[in-house]
């Protein structure tokens, strides 16, 4: 009996509360990454937000009878904390995908680190402060993509396609030859290597924006670059 009588007891109730609350904001993240279809949704920020609280509530409640029995132990409560940071290093890098010259999952990234800390604030009792970062977090998610092309609304995305010496700076030249054009490097992609007469031959896919009125200028820039053999 004593073992049901903890379930409704009033700290215990509170601790309930807490991972709960956890599991919910962090949820909350978790599901626009995967409407998103991202390397790491729903389920991976709930656990990682709902572990985060446990380390928290431990590291704030799990050995008060320790240091009751042990007076003249001193204990630092954000240890746990702080390694669970840096641990979560580890859970992030898994979500970024490197292919050739591409980078993906930044982003989702940077969120499993946010819900960690969500859970850490939640489970110090920091309620107000988790609401707040939570709609801050979905904000962010959710509109600033959108905002970014209104406001570069006037500018094109396009794909180019360019074959480069691979012993020549010819990949320098271009991506110089674009910034010159205010041009924004948004992917970059080695798509082949071909060995040829001359040496070998590099294709780089790469997605550039830039203004409509630089985008002919630009390349014909490019075109006239002797390190670089073919452009698309």
């Amino acid at each position: 009996m004593e073992f049901f009588k903890e379930f409704f007891d009033p700290d215990q109730l509170v601790i309930y509360y807490r991972v709960l609350f956890a599991a919910m904001l962090c949820g909350f993240i978790g599901l626009e990454r995967e409407f998103k279809n991202h390397p790491a949704g729903f389920k991976t920020h709930l656990l990682v937000g709902v572990g985060s609280c446990l380390m928290m509530l431990l590291s704030l409640y799990g050995f008060r009878d320790y240091l009751d029995e042990y007076s003249n132990i001193q204990f630092d409560p954000a240890r746990i904390p702080s390694y669970v940071i840096s641990g979560i290093g580890f859970l992030g890098a898994g979500t970024i995908l490197v292919r050739g010259a591409t980078i993906r999952g930044l982003t989702t990234a940077a969120s499993i680190w946010v819900v960690a800390g969500l859970g850490l604030i939640i489970g110090a009792g920091m309620y107000s402060l988790a609401v707040f970062a939570t709609l801050l977090v979905l904000i962010s998610l959710t509109f600033l993509g959108k905002m970014e092309r209104l406001i570069y609304r006037n500018k094109k995305r396009r794909v180019i396609k360019v074959e480069v010496d691979a012993a020549s700076q010819g990949l320098e030249k271009v991506i110089h030859t674009l910034h010159q054009y205010r041009a924004s490097i948004h992917k970059m992609e080695l798509s082949s290597m071909k060995k040829k007469d001359h040496g070998v031959v590099t294709q780089y896919n790469i997605e550039v924006e830039l203004p409509l009125e630089k985008l002919d200028g630009a390349l014909a820039a490019l075109m006239k670059c002797h390190e670089i053999k073919k452009i698309d």
